[in-house]
């Protein structure tokens, strides 16, 4: 029954939001959709994942903070915070890795400010280790720490009025993720992600797809030779896992083993790019689509002259068209697709300068590069056999953007030189006094950007500092019920609501 009043109430304020935009800033609501079916093992659509949902859509049901004038609040939180979440309670949580120490640090904040209340430091692993974490039906975080420990952490008010974080379970896995390759530290589980029958799915960096069972048992599959540096995302179909060399599809046998359905290899290139983190695809497989919103997977491949966006079905692993985006010799994506309806969004990170690397992601090629900047909307046909590049714009996007199913925009942090030129489609919208007194020196100013996903113009463009602390490193924003935009930075987070 709780299950089911999360989805009514994820429809309902997408239907209550999408008529009351008109007269608010926002612009009117663009024909993408549907959600993603929600998992009955998951928090709220569009707060629950890093990418959202399940399903790694990108998409909110919320319409986020506008087109007019917003107040941006920069959190310092001592750490780098690329996973903010969000339960039915309505409490955000920040999942950060600490400067000092590199420490995951899971950080209850307050609704109202952001600021953290209540904060739990947990066992140091891998860079990314674990930062692919979800709210569970429960309201709880679910993680996994450096110790390889599947952690559900919930939060409660105590009888003082203080806020608290607390581990109300803990599941190890270190033996069947790390015994392939000698047991201590040498992998590291980087995602997991729930189906709908009550299984959680984890992939590991060296290559381990698992599945813990609800009863706690814990059976894998090893991927010999190849990698996973990004997301998983669960659908009706099954578990899709994309590595440094191919596309999975998984499900659970009878025996809730990782079973392999198909596999799609995609060009990987010659080596590593600049901008990106890993050599090979940059995305978390991406399901959505017209009907159900889970028909088609996308996915960027890493080939060396010009990437390109490969669409399948997500039950047969057909390729339904491939489609190829940015420049050619600047092309190049960390960043998840944004997939809703017939549509898919695409931000190229090529020469994006990342302040650390994980542990063997190897020389890019070349070694440094500009950042090239560029957005682009690809759409399927009707037909479902073909795509057609609808529209490219040159921005700059320091972040996974959000799609906002409310209002048809698409919310991000977009980074330029300090004092820059108008950018193409924004002429007539001059940058904002900074709202936040950050400047030091450093030539890049960040700014809040809200663009229309049904033309790719700049709707909206905001600065709100102009220091390498806000520095939003390509990590993914949220978007509440409340219209408030969470996005984390190199050394906290930022606050940002409709003024």
């Amino acid at each position: 029954m709780r299950r089911n009043a999360f989805a009514t109430r994820s429809l309902t304020l997408l239907a209550a939001t999408a008529l009351a935009i008109s007269g608010h800033g926002l612009a009117n609501a663009a024909p993408f959709g549907p959600l993603p079916p929600a998992n009955p093992f998951l928090g709220p659509v569009g707060t629950a994942t890093m990418h959202g949902d399940a399903e790694s859509s990108d998409t909110t049901p919320s319409a986020g903070p506008g087109t007019g004038a917003v107040d941006a609040r920069y959190v310092p939180l001592l750490g780098a915070c690329p996973t903010i979440l969000q339960g039915s309670d309505e409490m955000p949580m920040a999942l950060c890795t600490n400067i000092i120490g590199r420490e995951p640090v899971v950080h209850l904040l307050d609704p109202a400010t952001g600021a953290s209340i209540a904060s739990l430091t947990l066992t140091k692993g891998s860079l990314l280790g674990g930062v692919y974490a979800y709210v569970d039906d429960q309201d709880r975080m679910v993680m996994v720490d450096g110790n390889t420990d599947m952690l559900r952490i919930g939060h409660s008010r105590g009888g003082d009025g203080a806020w608290r974080l607390t581990i109300d379970s803990e599941t190890p896995l270190a033996d069947p993720v790390t015994g392939h390759c000698g047991g201590g530290d040498c992998d590291a589980v980087n995602s997991l992600m729930p189906d709908r029958d009550g299984n959680v799915w984890l992939a590991s960096a060296l290559g381990v797809v698992g599945v813990v069972a609800p009863d706690g048992t814990v059976r894998t599959k090893i991927l010999a030779g190849e990698q996973i540096a990004n997301s998983i995302s669960t659908a009706a179909f099954g578990t899709a896992v994309t590595t440094d060399h191919a596309t999975y599809l998984f499900t659970a046998d009878s025996a809730s083993a990782p079973t392999v359905v198909w596999r799609a290899e995609y060009d990987r290139g010659t080596a590593r790019k600049p901008g990106q983190l890993s050599w090979g695809s940059g995305a978390s497989p991406t399901f959505f689509g017209p009907e159900k919103g889970n028909e088609y997977l996308a996915i960027t491949d890493n080939a060396d002259a010009q990437e390109s966006l490969i669409v399948y079905r997500s039950a047969t692993g057909e390729t339904v068209c491939e489609a190829p985006i940015f420049t050619p010799g600047s092309s190049g994506t960390e960043d998840s697709p944004v997939g809703s309806g017939n549509s898919v969004f695409l931000t190229s990170t090529y020469g994006y300068p990342y302040p650390a690397l994980p542990e063997g992601a190897g020389p890019s090629s070349p070694a440094m590069a500009p950042i090239a900047g560029g957005m682009t909307r690809i759409d399927v046909n009707a037909a479902g056999d073909s795509c057609e590049t609808v529209w490219e714009n040159d921005i700059h996007s320091s972040a996974v953007p959000r799609l906002s199913l409310a209002d048809g925009l698409l919310y991000t942090i977009t980074r330029d030189a300090l004092f820059p030129n108008a950018i193409a489609g924004s002429a007539d919208l001059p940058i904002q006094e900074p709202m936040l007194d950050m400047a030091t020196g450093v030539l890049d100013s960040y700014s809040y950007t809200a663009i229309d996903a049904g033309t790719g113009e700049v709707r909206a463009r905001q600065q709100i500092g102009a220091s390498a602390v806000v520095d939003t490193l390509e990590m993914v924003g949220m978007i509440t019920p409340d219209r408030v935009m969470y996005q984390g930075t190199i050394t906290g987070l930022l606050r940002i609501a409709p003024r």
